[in-house]
């Protein structure tokens, strides 16, 4: 049995896999909290962003908006964020798109504005789990079917020397 029949596969799974995992480092803007009432304020922040290449932009899409707005202060845990007054926006759900100063996006994130007294919720609404569970799967897989593929070799190997 050749080696490369074996390495081909599993360098091919492993190349794809480490192509799709470090996909949820790259975008890494948030909004918190993630609902919020008319009238409530967000937390933008784009955790990537380095504050010595310049104001961030956070272009501020949904039923009622398009707009830029312009980070404030450099974020507690790194990158650089901007509070967002909700007053008179239109209850729905809003896309936060950010680019640093250099001119590097920092992916993306939404909040939901809701009527006053609905329910607020906190954090980030897409983790990138999903990403990171389909990068993983196929690393498992890809080596699973190398370790069945060199089992048969094997074995057919070894039937042909009877």
């Amino acid at each position: 049995m050749k080696a490369t029949n074996v390495l081909v596969p599993v360098a091919g799974g492993i190349a794809l896999g480490a192509l799709l995992l470090p996909g949820t480092a790259l975008a890494d803007t948030t909004v918190s909290p993630s609902t919020t009432p008319v009238g409530g304020t967000v937390v933008l922040t784009a955790t990537n962003c380095n504050p010595n290449s310049g104001d961030a932009i956070f272009h501020v899409t949904g039923p009622d908006r398009d707009q830029n707005v312009r980070s404030t202060t450099a974020a507690a845990g790194g990158g650089l964020s901007a509070e967002l007054f909700t007053a008179g926006f239109t209850l729905g759900t809003y896309t936060v798109a950010a680019t640093c100063g250099d001119g590097t996006a920092d992916g993306s994130a939404t909040f939901t504005v809701t009527p006053i007294g609905g329910a607020q919720a906190g954090g980030r609404t897409d983790t990138g789990g999903g990403t990171l569970a389909a990068g993983a799967t196929l690393l498992v897989t890809s080596l699973g079917g190398a370790v069945i593929l060199a089992r048969r070799r094997r074995h057919a190997a070894e039937a042909a020397t009877l």
